[in-house]
C-alpha cells in the first residue's frame, strides 16, 4: 500500500474527475477481502455504501486491515482512512488524529456528503481497534 504522503503528492496535482479516478484506482489496489469476512459484525455503519473492514492484528502489535466496499470511490476512501495506519503500531495508531492526517485531502469538499459521511465511522472503527490491541 502507497503511504498517504505519496497518495496526497499525486492527489494534489489532479483535479476534479482524475482525483475520483484516483480514488477508484486506491479501491481496487486494496489487498482482497474474502466475502466469508464480509458480515454484519465488520460492517461499519453510517456508510451509504456497504463497508467492511476487519482487523488483522500482526506481529509487534501492529495493526492490518481488509477492507471492502460495494461502491467503487467508497472503497478508494476506506483506502485512503487505511494508508493513514495500516501495518502502524496499535499504540501508535490509537494516538494519532487520523481526521488530520486526512484533512489535506479535503474530502468533504471534494466529495458529496453521502460518500463521506462513514468516514468518522472508518477512523472509529480503527482507532477502537488499536486502543483495545495497545491495551493487550
Amino acid at each position: 500500500m502507497r503511504s498517504l504522503s505519496d497518495i496526497f503528492d499525486e492527489y494534489d496535482f489532479l483535479d476534479g474527475d482524475d482525483r475520483y479516478r484516483l480514488l477508484i484506482e486506491l479501491g481496487r489496489e486494496l489487498e482482497p477481502m474474502p466475502d466469508a469476512l464480509k458480515t454484519d459484525a465488520t460492517l461499519v455503519r453510517g456508510c451509504s455504501a456497504n463497508v467492511w473492514v476487519y482487523p488483522v492484528p500482526q506481529a509487534g502489535d501492529r495493526l492490518h486491515f481488509l477492507a471492502d466496499s460495494n461502491a467503487a470511490i467508497t472503497k478508494g476512501i476506506v483506502a485512503l482512512v487505511l494508508a493513514a495506519v495500516q501495518d502502524r503500531p496499535a499504540a501508535e495508531v490509537a494516538a494519532m488524529d487520523v481526521t488530520a492526517a486526512l484533512a489535506p485531502f479535503d474530502l468533504t469538499r471534494q466529495l458529496s456528503s453521502n460518500r463521506t459521511q462513514g468516514v468518522p465511522n472508518m477512523i472509529a472503527l480503527v482507532q477502537d481497534t488499536a486502543r483495545r490491541l495497545a491495551a493487550g
